[in-house]
């Protein structure tokens, strides 16, 4: 899957790439700040998407003695930056916006909508093209958020540019440009928290730790469970470690391997770290943690 995310981000690279220019110029002649606006989220968008290509090809790299998880979180960084990225962007365009409803500009409307709705369709293309892809991928969702900004923002300045024609109403530019920005906000905002918790090693949304913990006690050999802690390593691959004592006459060598495989059975748990303990001490670390 990860290389297929890859082909896909290259092609929509290119046209974001093309395009960006072509929107450039057009948002000059036009005078439009919702162009000029989409066409800045262009170019910050292709430089987001060099760099999660940039990031799948580093997080191929082998592990190592010094990375020994391998650079498999490079793509979790990329995401962080794409979501730092479009939340200066949206900062920019606020405050473009705002300057415009002072000193309203006189917006060729004609060649704003041409540029728009041509802006449009590659922007459709390229969100196709991409959501096609796991969304489970926080690169590629990074990716992906970036090519959705663009497209509302051509939805935009499309309806911009047909208001002003039929109104003659400069400050719906600004205006729309700022109602795009704050659609923006909440997807940028949404990726930087998911990376943020990644990289904090937050214990995943979809796991309970008190669950699995009850779950743990109920395998065949398991006397006591405790000292769970799960976290991300990269999209959906998770890494735990638990400590669990041994039953009466059950092998403690056994207990890893059998722990472990029913964890990733039952909660998708890729890879668990097992120490099994001496019998009753998770139970007598408790009772010393409740005394006085």
């Amino acid at each position: 899957m990860t290389g297929s995310n890859e082909k896909r981000i290259l092609v929509v690279l290119l046209m974001t790439a093309g395009y960006a220019l072509v929107q450039v110029v057009g948002g000059l002649l036009s005078g439009s700040l919702a162009l000029i606006a989409d066409a800045g989220h262009m170019v910050s968008d292709a430089a987001a998407l060099l760099l999660a290509l940039v990031a799948y090809r580093v997080a191929r790299r082998a592990a190592n003695a010094r990375v020994s998880y391998g650079y498999h979180r490079v793509r979790v960084l990329a995401a962080l930056v794409n979501g730092g990225s479009l939340l200066l962007l949206v900062g920019w365009i606020a405050w473009e916006a705002v300057l415009r409803f002072r000193q309203p500009v006189e917006v060729l409307a004609g060649p704003m909508l041409a540029i728009a709705v041509v802006g449009l369709v590659v922007n459709i293309a390229g969100a196709l093209i991409l959501h096609r892809g796991g969304q489970q991928d926080q690169n590629l969702h990074g990716a992906f958020l970036h090519v959705l900004g663009d497209l509302l923002g051509s939805v935009g300045a499309i309806a911009a540019s047909i208001g002003i024609m039929l109104t003659g109403w400069m400050p719906l530019d600004p205006l729309l440009s700022l109602l795009v920005a704050l659609l923006v906000l909440r997807s940028a905002w949404l990726l930087v928290r998911e990376s943020v918790l990644v990289l904090l090693q937050a214990t995943p949304k979809n796991l309970d730790p008190d669950e699995v913990l009850a779950e743990a006690i109920r395998i065949p050999g398991v006397a006591e469970a405790a000292h769970f802690h799960a976290w991300t390593l990269t999209d959906t691959t998770i890494v735990a470690t638990l400590h669990v004592t041994p039953a009466p006459g059950v092998d403690p060598l056994d207990l890893p391997p059998r722990v472990s495989a029913h964890l990733r059975k039952r909660f998708g748990i890729d890879h668990a770290t097992v120490e099994v303990d001496r019998p009753g001490a998770i139970r007598a670390a408790a009772e010393h943690a409740r005394a006085p």
